[in-house]
């Protein structure tokens, strides 16, 4: 019989579990996925990361497919859809965020060069390695997440608290919050 594989704690369903195991702390560089990643991250504050997994592919339907040229553009009949979209978590501040986030990105994109490089340089390009053991608490926000929250908030970002914020580095492999132990610790591979 073959051994389970060890997972961090909070890995406990087949959406967590899928996710864990293929995204979670995997260096992401797309501008794209950032955006998404962005975008998902602020419609989370207050829920579960669960109802997002839940509702991820919906989002990518009505969001068309996260490009933030076409989200920078929603006016107030497309907003009015998605406020009665079902599918996706319907609050008009968290959909306000969005296609003002779209806006601030696209000003990233275009005085950094991309996303990505204004991103990844508040961890000097390489993803920040945490070491925590199985069941410890995954912190919940960090000195650079601070950092970066306050940074985003200047650019004019909403939803971009340090909590949301420290939650986005570790999606996006900024951080390996993975605890010691995991098999997908220190095995994810950049893209």
């Amino acid at each position: 019989m073959r051994a389970a594989r060890k997972r961090c704690a909070w890995a406990t369903n087949p959406l967590s579990i899928a996710y864990h195991d293929r995204e979670w702390g995997v260096p992401v560089h797309d501008d794209r996925k950032l955006f998404e990643f962005l975008l998902l991250e602020g419609a989370q504050a207050g829920l579960s990361w669960d109802t997002i997994l839940r509702k991820r592919e919906r989002y990518r339907e009505v969001f068309d497919a996260f490009d933030p040229q076409k989200v920078a553009r929603y006016g107030v009949r497309k907003k009015a859809q998605l406020l009665d979209d079902p599918g996706i978590v319907r609050n008009r501040a968290k959909i306000e965020a969005a296609v003002g986030n779209a806006r601030a990105f696209l000003e990233v994109q275009k005085e950094f060069g991309s996303f990505a490089r204004y991103a990844w340089g508040f961890v000097g390009g390489e993803p920040l390695r945490n070491r925590r053991a199985r069941g410890a608490p995954v912190p919940a926000r960090s000195e650079i997440s601070d950092a970066l929250s306050k940074d985003l908030k200047r650019r004019g970002f909403k939803f971009v608290g340090s909590t949301i914020v420290y939650a986005f580095m570790q999606a996006v492999g900024m951080v390996d919050d993975h605890a010691v132990g995991c098999f997908r610790r220190r095995a994810a591979p950049r893209r």
